[in-house]
This record gives C-alpha cells, structure tokens and sequence, in this order.
C-alpha cells in the first residue's frame, strides 16, 4: 500500500536572480522562524480592518508571503530579530503581547459563562486569531518560548496533584483501568491512521500518542465541581487518570528518541530527582516559607527547568521528567500547599494560556472543514477504543457507575494537544494533520464530559452532594 502523507500545497515562487535569491533568503533567516512551516497566508480579500489588524497587531502586510516555520523541537524558541524593523521592533510585540493577554482573559470570562474549560476557549480564540486575521508567530520568538514553558510548568502540576496515599490503596484499580485507558486508544489509533488513512508510520505513532490521553485538568475540574472528588471511586478515576498520562508522557518521550549520551544523563537526574528533591523541599521550604521574592516558587522552576534543560539535550521531551517531578513531590506539597498554589497561580494566570493560544494559531480552519469526515472518524476510533479498553475494568472494581467513569476517561486536552505541537515542531506531521488532531482533541474534552454530566451522574455523588445541602 503506498504511504500517503497529507501536507499543505508550497507557496509558488517565481524564478529569481541569485542576488534576489540571497536578499530573499536574508529576509527571511533574520527572524521570520516560526512554529509552522510549509503553508502561508493569502493576503487575498482583506477588509480594511483586517489589513489595519494585520499591519498594527501583527507586523503582516497585505502581500508578505509568511513563510511559517517548525521551530527546533526544543524548549527554547529562537531569538532572531524583528523582520520589521521599521515598525516599531518591540512596540509592535508589545501590542501583540497585550492583546494575546486580553484574549486569554476574554477566554476565561467566556468559559465561566459556557461552563466549560478556558483552555478550550483559548485554543479557539488562538484558531480565530490565526484564520481570520492572519496572526502568526513570525517575528514573535517570545510566544513559542512561553507556550514551551507552559506546557512543562503545566505537566509538573498534573503530577503533583496526584495523591499518593489514595493511589497506593487504590493501586490495583487505578493501574488496571488507567494502563488499558492509554494502551487501547494509543494501538488503535495507530493501526488505524497507518493502515487505513496511509499516514507515514511516524505520523501514525505520534496520532496514537496524541489520541491515547485523558484530561487530568477536565477530570479534575468536573470532580471537584460535583463534590466527588473525595469519594472512592473519585480517588480511582484521578489515579487512573494518572497511569493513563504517564503511559502518553513515556511514550511522547522515547518512542521518537535518537539515542546518545545525554540519556543517560537524563535517566541519572530522573532517579536522583526521585530521591532528593522531596527531601531536599522538606528541607528548604519551611525554611524559605513567607520570604520575599517568592523564593520558593523559584527553586520550583529551577527544577523543573534543569531537567527540561537535561531532557533537551537528550532530545527527549520535558513531559515525562516535570511529570516524574511532580508526582515524586506531591506528598511534600500535601503539607506545603501554599508553594504549589503560587506555582499554580503564574502558570495558569501567564504561561498556560500562551500554550493554548499557541497551539490554536497552528490549526487550519480549511484543513478541518476538508477533513470533518476524518475528523468525525478520529473521535470514533478514540473513543469506541477507550471503551474497549476502560470497560470491562471500570465494570469489575467500580460497578454501576463504569460508563460514567467510562466517558469521563475518554476525555482528553492537554497532553493531546502537547503532543501534537511535538509532533508539527518536529516534523513528524503537517498543519493539516496538527488541525485535525487538535481538533478530535477538544471534541472529546467536550462531548464525553457533556454526556457524562447530563445523563450519568452517578447516585452516589449525587447522594454526597444532597447530604452537604442538606448539612
């Protein structure tokens, strides 16, 4: 069968002399990277306000060709000069910066109405700004820079909400449910994208990555909102959610691996990351407890970002190392909770929204609208697969309650979208193969946990919630 990859048509050039070939080549290395390559912008058909947004905003002008660039697969962004210089250089980032904040903000107020989750919001607004403006990344290093730093800061905090105690009584469960949760939907998808869709077999591994998740943040949320979080099948699904999230992170980071010494590096950190850091917060976090300048959010990132820095160099990605992190912490911040809350506050305040925001600039609306039947089709394979797997589990250590349990498994952002953002910075797939992820992505952060809510709120949360009204 002959292997098909789907990609973006390339921008037509015109043949030009080696002098205009040289001006253009400058023009374009001297700060137009950016985290998407192989498509451009039509600058056909621009309203007068659009053109107004496109030249203020977003330093685009009507005719500039974006040729939108994968940045490295790393956690650092390139800091290459402003491509328009003659704009303003930082006053027009500047203004970018300010409106990507109102965006994120709008985003938040936006998604209490709806009552759904503000990353949901953010990666839509992010799709809006990038369709029907034009908003890219070129010339705006610092935006993949954040968007890279909020996904790390943002897996950390996925590991360290994580209760040891209640997973350890609950292991059986948890591990059961989670580890079918992660190898049921990441084989299918798999199989299905090579052998159906004829994806190369790298794009195909990395669909079964992306599509393999469960949204520990939807999860969360949705239990802590109903009053469930603190029963015993609550504690389970958490701890599923976790199993399940640690099966995507280690596959993300070492199915697309090129061995080399700095592994071993990396592997040394991990373990002594595993050892020492909770002792060494035990330690030092009452002690800095109160002090100002927030000392101990500092010593925070400091770890988190040494072993970013370590996993970068391994050419592995940070997930699983922030993850490893916060789990190995999150006894030590059971008694510490106001370093972790500060933590918590900047990142989803300042750095996770960037990384939502980001992800939605690097989706095609016409890559979608060409492929809604695949995408339809994703989200069946996705979630018929969770239920093979997640079911009959759910049913032997949860019992009535398996399909709400069930649906809310099938959900998954985050790390979905992580992986997609791999995946297109690394080449491994095109936009359209990006847009169609991320779109099967938030279909199922929001169809499983709508369906779930409305028709199969378990008895017993609802039990727990009358007898706190009635209390």
């Amino acid at each position: 069968m002959n292997r098909r990859k789907i990609s973006a048509a390339p921008p037509v050039e015109s043949v030009k002399s080696p002098t205009e070939t040289r001006a253009g080549h400058d023009r374009r290395t001297s700060g137009n990277l950016s985290p998407l390559r192989g498509a451009r912008i039509d600058p056909r058909g621009d309203s007068g306000l659009e053109t107004f947004i496109r030249r203020r905003f977003f330093a685009v002008d009507q005719g500039d060709e974006a040729h939108l660039q994968p940045p490295d697969a790393g956690l650092i962004a390139s800091t290459q000069a402003n491509p328009h210089p003659d704009r303003g250089g930082l006053t027009v980032d500047t203004v970018a910066f300010a409106s990507l904040l109102v965006v994120a903000l709008l985003a938040v107020f936006i998604a209490h109405r709806l009552g759904i989750s503000a990353a949901i919001l953010e990666l839509t607004l992010g799709i809006a700004f990038a369709n029907l403006f034009g908003f890219t990344t070129t010339g705006h290093d610092w935006l993949p820079f954040l968007a890279g730093l909020g996904s790390v800061v943002l897996t950390f905090l996925a590991g360290a909400e994580i209760d040891p105690v209640a997973m350890r009584k609950t292991w059986k469960a948890s591990l059961g449910i989670g580890l079918l949760s992660f190898l049921a939907p990441f084989l299918g998808s798999w199989w299905f994208s090579f052998l159906v869709l004829g994806w190369t077999y790298e794009a195909s591994l990395l669909a079964g990555v992306a599509l393999s998740t469960t949204s520990v943040a939807v999860v969360y949320v949705v239990l802590v909102e109903a009053g469930m979080s603190r029963t015993e099948t609550g504690k389970i699904i958490l701890s599923a959610c976790f199993v399940t999230d640690l099966g995507t992170a280690f596959a993300l980071s070492t199915l697309f691996i090129r061995p080399n010494a700095y592994v071993l590096l990396l592997a040394a950190a991990v373990v002594a990351s595993v050892f020492l850091v909770p002792r060494l917060l035990r330690w030092v976090l009452p002690k800095i407890r109160g002090r100002p300048g927030e000392p101990e959010v500092k010593l925070l990132f400091v770890l988190i970002f040494a072993l970013g820095a370590i996993a970068e160099m391994a050419g592995v990605h940070a997930v699983l190392p922030a993850y490893i992190l916060g789990l190995v912490t999150a006894t030590t911040f059971a008694g510490n909770r106001e370093a972790l809350l500060k933590t918590r506050t900047l990142a989803l305040a300042f750095l996770t929204p960037f990384f939502f925001i980001n992800a939605g600039l690097n989706v095609s609306v016409g890559a979608v609208v060409a492929g809604a039947g695949l995408v339809a089709i994703l989200f069946g394979v996705k979630v018929g697969t969770k239920f093979l797997g997640v079911v009959p589990p759910t049913i032997r250590y949860v019992g009535k309650d398996f399909m709400y349990v069930t649906l809310l498994m099938s959900t998954g952002l985050t790390f979905g979208t992580i992986s997609a953002q791999f995946g297109l910075s690394s080449g491994l797939i095109d936009r359209s193969q990006f847009s169609i992820l991320v779109t099967t992505v938030i279909l199922t952060a929001i169809v499983p946990t709508v369906i779930a809510q409305k028709w199969f709120n378990p008895v017993e949360w609802r039990n727990v919630r009358e007898e706190e009204s009635e209390s």
